[in-house]
């Protein structure tokens, strides 16, 4: 059995502790920012706030995944993920929440893509090919 403490565990594992620090203290900054400022009127009447507050929840979640990558069998893939996911996903969402301006919306996808790949790769599979037939029927409408 382990003796180790948790924290020594984590910090042999790898940045993603830390990092999830960084991103955890950057995702209350930014809400408290959407929280105490209007958004900007857009000529599609878009709800910046929707936008914005889906951004802020999905920072928050995946940093807590983060947090757990260390656990996991291949953790720099989950990371990796993870970090492009948060940075293509919820922020081209702020962005767009922030300044109106669409034009790096079509990067977001990539980014829910990246999240769902994070979440893939801390499942334990005999080879990538199985996680993405997992992933591809899970992702296929019936």
């Amino acid at each position: 059995m382990l003796k180790a403490p948790l924290w020594q565990l984590a910090q042999e594992a790898g940045p993603f502790v830390r990092l999830a620090g960084l991103s955890g203290a950057a995702a209350v900054i930014l809400g408290a920012m959407g929280a105490h400022r209007s958004f900007p009127e857009t000529e599609g009447k878009e709800d910046l706030r929707k936008i914005f507050e889906t951004a802020n929840r999905f920072h928050f979640l995946h940093t807590l995944a983060l947090v757990t990558v260390p656990l996991c069998r291949r953790p720099y893939i989950a990371g990796a993920f993870f970090i492009a996911g948060m940075g293509m996903f919820c922020g081209t969402c702020y962005y767009h929440a922030f300044t109106g301006d669409r034009k790096l919306r079509q990067v977001t996808p990539l980014g829910g893509t990246c999240l769902i790949l994070g979440w893939v790769a801390m499942v334990e599979y005999e080879s990538w090919l199985d996680a993405l037939i997992v992933m591809f029927t899970v992702m296929t409408p019936l």
